[in-house]
């Protein structure tokens, strides 16, 4: 659950606060121009199979004194010395420091209070270094500002108890017009961690996608059978395409605003793509997430996209157009799988499975290798760190991604 971390209830992630940065000012801009200025790309660096990516230039946003950091420069298309890693759920209750504040701070207090998602997020960034630093926050965090609140609950994850049943529900939601102001706490994480961890790391901003957030809205919280929202979708599919469509604008005002903020990446979480057949993925998944990718890359052509889709084994075929930089795979697919559908030139994420984070080094060892040999271009687990993990098994983790050069070219 979200509980565990801020990443998709499935994952999650980081964040701290200061107003020297100089992202700041494009943050603060936001209140007179809520849609960023696109600038063309610059350049392009050739990659597997031949196909030339464009490399964008960075905006106010964009990496002081040095190279873009790694994670950055990789999903953006750019050959790196190595592959990236970060992982899902990184901030969690695997580590000790994390839960002196999950034992004894509800979840939403922590997320939303700034210095200390802050603290949450950059607990693992010291401890490991990894190359990419998510905001500690959840999947639902945008839903409060659209008039539908929740909240997690410890051992049980999720609870939202003004559902969406109606088409009157859905015509009651707000738009998301001022995200600054109903969401001001994301603005103070995501600029107080460029400056925390500088060019050291990439920072990554999240949210559900279109999907996930309806489906939650809609059941109330995690249900097995996503009952509640596949009768909707059988029964009366106007008010399903409604609430996605209203999700899908509110998630480009969002992601809006985590970039001027200064997200360097975001990522949508697909954490109920698995309710979904392949079919049911394209309408009622896929194609608004495209619509939230195409309002996002219209404002910030230059920040990478990335798209992480639980279950994703059965719908791979459907994501071979998908226009997000960068596709996220759980750990029930092969890398060498996804690699042949998807061809050469897509970038992929992932994804070891994080119960091998229980084994011997040994073992950890062999699945990165596994993972970048097949063809990895980020590597990460293909699910959450869970509660119990060995701390130490993590640091194994990365400590073998960074001691040797990427393999796949």
């Amino acid at each position: 659950t979200g509980e565990e971390g801020s990443d998709g209830h499935l994952v999650a992630l980081d964040c701290c606060c200061c107003y020297s940065f100089p992202c700041f000012c494009a943050a603060m801009m936001f209140k007179t121009a809520k849609v960023g200025a696109a600038r063309p790309g610059v350049g392009c660096t050739p990659q597997a199979g031949g196909k030339q990516r464009q490399r964008r230039s960075g905006g106010c946003c964009s990496a002081q004194g040095g190279q873009d950091p790694l994670l950055l420069r990789v999903a953006r298309g750019e050959k790196g010395e190595r592959a990236p890693a970060w992982l899902l759920r990184q901030a969690g209750r695997y580590m000790k420091e994390f839960r002196k504040y999950s034992d004894v701070l509800p979840f939403r207090e922590r997320s939303e209070t700034a210095d200390i998602a802050v603290a949450l997020s950059l607990q693992p960034f010291r401890a490991y270094k990894p190359d990419g630093v998510i905001m500690f926050s959840d999947i639902l965090t945008p839903l409060p500002a659209l008039g539908i609140d929740f909240d997690v609950i410890k051992g049980k994850g999720p609870v939202i108890p003004n559902t969406i049943k109606s088409m009157d529900d859905v015509v009651a939601l707000r738009p998301m017009l001022s995200p600054d102001e109903d969401l001001p706490f994301v603005q103070e994480i995501l600029s107080t961690l460029r400056k925390e961890v500088a060019n050291q790391a990439t920072v990554i901003g999240f949210v559900g996608t279109p999907w996930t957030l309806a489906a939650y809205s809609v059941e109330g919280g995690a249900d097995r059978y996503c009952k509640k929202t596949k009768t909707m979708m059988f029964n009366e599919p106007a008010i399903l395409h409604a609430l996605l469509d209203h999700l899908a604008d509110a998630l480009v005002e969002y992601l809006d605003y985590q970039i001027q903020s200064g997200a360097q990446v975001v990522q949508l979480f697909d954490s109920w793509a698995h309710h979904l057949t392949p079919e049911q993925f394209q309408v009622y998944s896929l194609d608004y997430v495209e619509k939230v990718i195409a309002g996002v890359k219209q404002r910030h052509p230059e920040t990478p996209v990335m798209f992480y889709v639980n279950g994703c084994g059965g719908k791979l075929e459907s994501l071979r157009h998908c226009s997000a930089d960068v596709i996220g795979l759980d750990w029930g697919v092969s890398v060498r799988e996804a690699r042949q559908v998807l061809g050469n030139d897509r970038l992929l994420q992932g994804n070891v499975d994080p119960m091998v984070l229980f084994g011997t080094d040994t073992e950890i060892k062999s699945a990165v290798n596994q993972c970048i040999e097949e063809g990895v271009d980020i590597l990460n687990v293909g699910n959450g760190v869970i509660q119990g993990t060995p701390e130490e098994a993590v640091g194994t983790l990365f400590d073998h991604v960074k001691s040797f050069e990427k393999v796949h070219t």
